[in-house]
């Protein structure tokens, strides 16, 4: 089972040498892949809604890390873990991630979400209430444009007259894989996504999401080997004896990749390091 390593974009501050001592460490440790959260804006509490982070808590903007980490790096493979498509233009996300894509060499995997936070799409003035039904549609339209070719398409929140991407990504085109687990969004996933990435606990109800997925696979005629399955595993606390039970369990339900997601302050990179090398212990 392949393990996959979070950047700590919460918590490793704004020294790059920093960042890159932890690219390097998650390398050098054998890891497959480095995934960069998403958040363009903090916003505080308002009207019953609390937000899932404090707006004082950093999220550092997702394609120019990883530009960034493609530079420091040599093989290990690139992620967004998730960018929040609906709230982007779809023209402009095709050209940072093949961009992304040329300066790793190959490297990059565009992981996308429709986001929880309706006031960041406020913010952004992009639309909540529609936010499936486009990144349905986007997902279309990014593998077009990223074949380099002209395209012509017109749907519901694109219209596109013979316009295309140069460069194109190095290998004229990028998997795309959803995060999320609403009923919607595991559909999606299997009928539109080269894999999926839910954040879900090893339990019935996961269990049974993880069922739903392979289930739609089936109903669109789709073999689960080409849409594989990366399960987030968040933790609360530094436990890890029970990310290695819960890292176990999900290979023992063949999941492809797991990543551990941890939700408790790191203050330095070398905890945060340590983390890193924790898991692969427990894990690999």
């Amino acid at each position: 089972m392949q393990l996959n390593a979070q950047f700590p974009t919460r918590f490793i501050g704004n020294d790059p040498a920093r960042i890159k001592a932890w690219a390097a460490a998650a390398e050098d440790l054998g890891f497959a892949m480095i995934e960069v959260p998403d958040h363009v804006y903090g916003a505080s509490p308002r009207d019953g809604w609390m937000p899932n982070y404090p707006a004082s808590e950093p999220f550092h903007e997702t394609f120019v890390t990883l530009g960034f980490l493609a530079a420091c790096t040599r093989t290990i493979g690139l992620s967004s873990g998730v960018l929040i498509l609906p709230q982007r233009q779809t023209g402009v996300v095709a050209k940072q991630a093949a961009e992304a894509d040329i300066l790793s060499g190959g490297r990059l995997r565009l992981g996308i979400g429709v986001g929880w936070n309706h006031v960041e799409y406020e913010a952004l003035d992009a639309e909540w209430k529609t936010r499936g039904a486009k990144q349905a549609e986007q997902i279309g339209v990014l593998r077009q444009l990223w074949s380099g070719e002209l395209v012509t398409y017109q749907g519901k929140f694109h219209t596109l007259n013979e316009v295309n991407i140069m460069p194109p990504p190095a290998r004229r085109s990028i998997p795309i894989w959803l995060g999320g687990s609403s009923d919607a969004v595991i559909k999606r996933a299997a009928r539109l996504g080269d894999g999926w990435m839910p954040i879900m606990p090893p339990n019935e109800i996961g269990r049974a999401k993880l069922d739903q997925f392979r289930s739609h696979l089936k109903t669109f005629g789709r073999d689960p080997a080409d849409a594989p399955v990366e399960i987030w595993l968040r933790a609360d606390t530094m436990d890890p004896d029970a990310w290695g039970a819960d890292a176990a369990t999900w290979k023992s339900l063949g999941v492809d990749q797991v990543m551990l997601y941890p939700m408790f302050p790191t203050p330095d990179v070398e905890t945060q390091i340590d983390i890193l090398r924790r898991f692969k212990d427990v894990a690999g």
